[in-house]
């Protein structure tokens, strides 16, 4: 009697490229945030109102950001954030961010603006 000397690698291979395929699926949706954001228009300008009062934050590293022309330390941001949101009439948050500033560092603060009490969010690019 001989044995099996060539092992079956086809439930191997096909368990395998199910598990990729699974991956490939599931993957997008654990790294979307919960985060609304509305990007700002291009046209600027034209499309809003005389004087629109909002906050404007810059992000230009992960422990310094701008918020109103103000420099701000990354620890005082959330009460910065809410005392000029509870005097906005419109509590909206403009957010501009340096390209070599961390994505978590970003997301944070987009929270942070979030929990403070902001409306909308608008994204700008540099």
């Amino acid at each position: 009697m001989e044995g099996i000397h060539e092992p079956n690698m086809v439930p191997l291979i096909d368990v395998s490229l199910v598990l990729v395929v699974i991956l490939l699926v599931a993957t997008p949706m654990a790294l979307q945030s919960g985060i609304a954001v509305s990007r700002a228009s291009s046209s600027g300008r034209k499309a809003q109102p005389a004087r629109v009062e909002r906050v404007e934050v810059s992000i230009l590293t992960a422990d310094s950001i701008v918020v109103n022309r103000s420099m701000v330390a990354r620890g005082a941001l959330g009460a910065r954030l809410r005392a000029l949101l509870e005097t906005s009439a419109t509590r909206e948050v403009v957010v501009r961010c340096a390209d070599r500033v961390p994505h978590g560092d970003f997301v944070a603060v987009l929270d942070e603006a979030k929990a403070q009490g902001a409306s909308s969010i608008a994204v700008v690019g540099r």
